[in-house]
């Protein structure tokens, strides 16, 4: 089995109960995300993980169902929190978080038995396996903050968050051609503390153009959860600031952070 599926599930467990804990009230207030509300994020988070357990399945079938949902977006203006609600219907909380559960389970399952080297359908480019699932476990990571930041609730990380770390890092130059930028060609050193006390390093060593600090803050910049000036991340160097300041290691078009002090 891919230690990234095992962090998934992981990711996953920690999450439902986190919100097995909630009264049905909370799923109707709003979170620092957009204000989607507590039900607006598990029904993103089912969907996503109902259309990966599609392309895990058939390629065909799943890319049918994405030119549907591009075309109704496209021609309709629709966004895909709206999309997501008419294809699901009006749910219950307590039937939402089981369906969410039973799919993010079978998605789990799925990918344990996918062959490590195949390549899956997705929006974009395919993608390999392990970064299909470490995708979606960024995904599990990212919304789930914006259930502890309404609910004020102190997380506990672990180490398992260093795939979404790899992804901030791969997706460095995404950043900059996703907003029609040039890349720069100095990538920043990034040397960060992992939950465990473990440094984990990318890049050459530079004191110029760097990043340092604690791996969940870094997690959080690049997630786009918080705004880099409400984490203690030390940023050294021109591309390193202008780098920090967008990071986005999420498909989709151009998204800004939060402003400083929304989201803390």
């Amino acid at each position: 089995m891919l230690e990234q599926v095992r962090d998934l599930r992981e990711e996953g467990d920690e999450l439902y109960e986190l919100l097995k804990r909630l009264d049905e009230s909370d799923w109707a207030r709003p979170t620092p995300f957009k204000n989607w509300t507590v039900q607006d994020v598990v029904e993103h988070l089912h969907f996503s993980d109902r259309l990966a357990v599609l392309s895990l399945k058939s390629d065909e079938e799943f890319l049918s169902v994405a030119e549907a949902m591009g075309r109704a977006i496209m021609e309709e203006g629709l966004d895909l929190k709206t999309y997501a609600r008419r294809v699901l219907g009006s749910l219950e909380p307590s039937v939402l978080l089981q369906l969410w559960r039973d799919y993010f389970v079978e998605m789990c399952d799925l990918l344990e038995a996918a062959d490590p080297t195949a390549r899956l359908k997705w929006f974009g480019p395919d993608m390999g396996v392990r970064m299909f699932t470490t995708a979606r476990q960024m995904e599990t990571w990212a919304h789930g903050q914006e259930i502890y930041d309404l609910l004020q609730v102190p997380r506990d990380y672990t180490d398992r968050i260093k795939n979404i770390a790899v992804i901030g890092v791969k997706t460095f130059g995404w950043t900059f051609v996703n907003r029609g930028l040039e890349v720069p060609p100095d990538i920043p050193y990034l040397r960060l503390t992992a939950p465990s006390g473990e440094i984990w390093e990318w890049n050459t060593p530079n004191d110029d153009n760097r990043v340092e600090g604690l791996a969940s803050e870094f997690c959080h910049v690049v997630t786009q959860g918080r705004n880099i000036a409400d984490t203690q991340l030390q940023v050294v160097g021109e591309t390193a600031t202008k780098w920090m300041a967008i990071a986005q290691c999420f498909a989709g078009g151009p998204e800004d952070p939060p402003k400083p002090g929304q989201r803390t």
